[in-house]
């Protein structure tokens, strides 16, 4: 079964808001599949549906091929969660929280102490097997939520935004794992802010905005379906002034926010001519990233 996840026209209401619009789904087993947008997308509320932790008002789920939510708990039993927010056992050590964990599966003493070296040596934290959590630094705490996670040895993983709040190393420490998990034939379901994460872990997307999902594909794909291939940042107290100007004349596009101008080009050397005359200003050239893509889909502006 190549597909592991199908959703079809999902439809979930709040308080009369379509907070799910009519999605549909296909992921496929062994990929990372993303799911992007702005606060308030529906993003955690689709991973809700999909888990079968609530009723949807409208569609079909299948998750491992099981009926959601009827046959949601059979389901589950092959899927592991890394949610937003730690919730790990303050109480317990390490192993003391994967034992506990473990035991919600149904799985005897012997099976989740045979899987605790692996799971450890996984998560990098063989040398605090006997910590409490109190005692473990944030990247730890992650790295155990993601072990945890894997102590039933799952074919689904759902990670709820799983690198908010960690530093440089501790991120790249868990793309790391999580890179190892689809190399295994794990599936990965990602929501992230991070856009650079999502074009590094993620095999295909789905852009979310007002509960519907306004673009699909691979990252690649969605760049250069979706922005100029080059973009050129232009940074100063006079860079408003200077894109009233001169910024039309060589940008297929441009922006202005704050004192920063992004300009989308196919060909960024007439540009980057014209910015030698202006000393006054700072620029970056780069080629156009999933960031870029995301601003344009969803827009610039805060949301609350």
């Amino acid at each position: 079964m190549n597909t592991v996840i199908r959703a079809d026209n999902l439809l979930k209401v709040y308080a009369g808001q379509r907070v799910v619009d009519g999605i549909t789904l296909e992921i496929r087993r062994g990929e990372c599949f993303g799911l992007l947008g702005p606060n308030g997308a529906g993003k955690t509320t689709t991973l809700r549906l999909l888990l079968g932790l609530i009723s949807p008002d409208g569609g079909e789920i299948s998750l491992l091929g099981h009926a959601v939510p009827g046959d949601a708990r059979e389901a589950r039993l092959q899927v592991g969660v890394v949610p937003q927010m730690d919730n790990l056992d303050p109480d317990f050590t390490v192993t003391e929280n994967l034992m506990v964990y473990g035991r919600y599966f149904g799985m005897s003493n012997a099976a989740i102490e045979a899987r605790l070296p692996e799971l450890l040596e996984f998560s990098n934290l063989t040398h605090k097997r006997d910590a409490k959590v109190p005692t473990l630094s944030g990247g730890m705490k992650r790295r155990l939520t993601l072990a945890r996670a894997l102590v039933n040895d799952p074919d689904v993983i759902f990670l709820d935004e799983p690198t908010t709040g960690l530093d440089p190393q501790a991120r790249h420490m868990i793309w790391q794992r999580l890179r190892e998990l689809t190399a295994r034939g794990k599936t990965l379901v990602l929501t992230t802010h991070f856009m650079d994460e999502a074009e590094r872990l993620c095999h295909r997307l789905a852009v979310k905005d007002n509960g519907r999902i306004i673009s699909q594909g691979s990252p690649r794909e969605l760049i250069a379906g979706n922005i100029e291939p080059e973009v050129v940042e232009v940074y100063g107290e006079q860079a408003a002034i200077w894109a009233k100007q001169h910024a039309a004349r060589h940008a297929e596009r441009f922006e202005v926010s704050g004192e920063s101008v992004f300009c989308y080009v196919k060909d960024a050397h007439p540009l980057l001519r014209e910015l030698q005359q202006h000393p006054e200003l700072s620029y970056v050239h780069r080629p156009a990233n999933m960031e870029d893509v995301f601003l344009k889909l969803t827009g610039r502006e805060m949301r609350e």
